[in-house]
């Protein structure tokens, strides 16, 4: 009996195939007239024109004329030293024996102008850092990484003087502004 069910379910599961092929393929055979219709039209069309190659520059030859400066993966001797310090001008060195103030700790570019106040005839700005707390600073005082002095207090602005590494081993200066925060 068992062989005999066995066998009545194969035919039956090839009979559904079978259907499930015809049904197929009776889809298959639908009218493709307006795909032809497409490809044809998209064939002649004119393809757009080819923009021209851009204009090759001839390479420029570049001439190594450093073998006489000092190896840079070697430490400067100290007559080097000497020499660099002395091609540098003396008046722009920061003060390296200054204790550090608070707002020095911080970028210019994370501190906010908030306010003004005067006291006593001196006027003082008031600076927010990036972790919220508010600073009084007068003129005289230090901001920034780059030993930024307070030159100049306004109602809408502190004014700096920053003394930056030219690259030579010495500094120069710049002039910074904090505006203050109309938000």
């Amino acid at each position: 009996m068992n062989r005999f069910l066995s066998w009545k379910r194969t035919a039956e599961a090839w009979r559904v195939s079978g259907l499930l092929i015809v049904v197929l393929l009776a889809g298959c055979s639908q009218d493709m007239g307006d795909l032809k219709a497409w490809v044809k039209a998209q064939k002649d069309r004119k393809p757009p024109p080819i923009e021209p190659l851009p204009e090759i520059k001839p390479y420029e030859t570049f001439i190594y004329e450093a073998q006489n400066l000092r190896d840079p993966f070697r430490l400067p001797t100290m007559s080097e030293v000497a020499a660099q310090e002395n091609s540098t001008s003396p008046g722009l060195r920061p003060d390296f024996n200054r204790r550090r103030e608070l707002l020095e700790a911080f970028p210019l570019d994370s501190l906010a102008m908030v306010g003004t106040f005067a006291r006593k005839g001196q006027q003082w700005a008031l600076i927010k850092d990036p972790e919220g707390v508010v600073h009084h600073v007068k003129e005289g005082n230090y901001m920034g990484t780059n030993f930024g002095k307070v030159i100049e207090i306004r109602e809408d602005r502190v004014v700096l003087r920053e003394l930056v590494p030219n690259g030579n081993g010495g500094y120069e200066e710049r002039v910074e502004k904090i505006l203050l925060d109309q938000g």
